[in-house]
């Protein structure tokens, strides 16, 4: 480390949510819901990183109500009154740290398994029932099953604003059900919800209208969306920045206030000819502010950690200078904040000799 980490300690401001850094946890699985109720150890695992500087908590993804969301029993839900006391509880343990929290709202769509998942004799749904292109399991889902799955998104952006949360990022990522209505290798509707690139937004647009509606503009809405599906890394939503620009036009007018732009690593250029990554383009094309993410303080990326693979800890030279010139506005960090609670602060106060590696063997012991 040579840069000084005082730009990453700046304070930021959106749609009103002043945040003391620009350290963001990055959302993570963990499937330690059991019931799909958060209890009180998930409350104590999101405090202690509110402790330890980390300035907005973007939790694991938690599931919208319809039968067939999820895709696994100890992943948390995001209705029903146990889950949402649940929640409760988490909001104060953050909030009663100093911290910030935002829930990340699901729908798993056709990656759901319904041989592991709840209402096992019911089909998953998405666009057109492909998992990936040419891999058709399910019918499209009907108008009435859209719009039901739009209801459900507002409700849990209602209910996350009354119990307190400070804002929702929705998931529109990583080939989830929001993302497989934006990817044409899953999204084949010849309907409003198909077509085009914009055309294909509409799922998305509708679900982000009717958030507002439920909770109104003063409220902070993040959307995560990726280039990168798990059913095809190589993929991408957008081929030329004019393309990415003409995708996220109508998101923005919709009524999102930040873009979460996933890449499996932050410093990778999106288009040839520029050194901006996704965050950058997104920021430069929409106006509107960012975060960027992707193996950050790590050296490999996320992927290869599921395939046994470890990470050592690493600088963030890199990120600062992109943080200085303003490429970006925040910054989601993931395993390096999965195995060390403390990451912000060990990085506020220099001690880069204590930054944890990330291991397979670490995810037995997390705190």
């Amino acid at each position: 480390m040579s840069r000084s980490v005082e730009s990453l300690f700046r304070p930021f401001t959106f749609n009103g949510l002043t945040l003391p850094n620009r350290i963001v946890m990055a959302p993570m699985t963990r499937s330690k819901s059991p019931g799909a109720v958060p209890g009180p150890e998930v409350a104590a695992y999101y405090r202690r990183r509110a402790e330890n500087e980390t300035g907005l908590i973007i939790t694991e993804g938690t599931t919208v109500n319809t039968p067939v969301s999820t895709g696994d029993p100890n992943v948390p839900q995001f209705w029903g009154d146990e889950a949402l006391a649940g929640w409760k509880r988490v909001v104060e343990e953050v909030h009663g740290a100093g911290g910030k929290i935002m829930p990340q709202i699901w729908h798993v769509g056709m990656m759901r398994n319904p041989s592991k998942a709840t209402n096992t004799h019911l089909p998953s749904h998405g666009p057109s029932g492909l998992t990936k292109p040419g891999s058709k399991h399910a019918e499209p889902m009907t108008t009435q099953e859209i719009k039901d799955t739009i209801q459900a998104f507002g409700q849990a952006a209602y209910d996350a604003r009354e119990i307190g949360f400070d804002g929702i990022e929705l998931h529109g990522a990583h080939g989830y059900l929001i993302d497989q209505f934006f990817w044409e290798g899953t999204n084949e509707r010849e309907d409003e919800y198909g077509g085009d690139m914009v055309g294909r937004t509409r799922f998305a647009v509708e679900i982000i209208e009717e958030v507002r509606r439920r909770v109104g503009d003063d409220y902070p809405l993040i959307l995560r969306f990726s280039q990168w599906k798990q059913q095809d890394y190589t993929a991408k939503l957008a081929q030329t920045p004019e393309l990415l620009g003409a995708f996220l036009k109508p998101l923005s007018e919709a009524g999102v206030d930040m873009f979460h732009c996933s890449q499996r690593r932050f410093w990778e250029p999106e288009f040839d000819g520029s050194d901006l990554n996704l965050a950058g383009w997104t920021k430069k094309l929409t106006g509107k502010p960012t975060i960027t993410v992707g193996s950050v303080s790590l050296s490999g990326e996320f992927i290869g950690s599921f395939m046994g693979e470890s990470s050592e800890a690493t600088g963030i030279d890199d990120l600062l200078e992109r943080l200085d010139k303003d490429e970006f506005d925040l910054v989601a960090v993931g395993r390096a904040l999965l195995v060390d609670p403390a990451w912000a602060r060990k990085i506020h106060e220099e001690r880069y000799p204590e930054l944890l590696p990330f291991s397979p063997e670490a995810l037995a012991t997390l705190s």
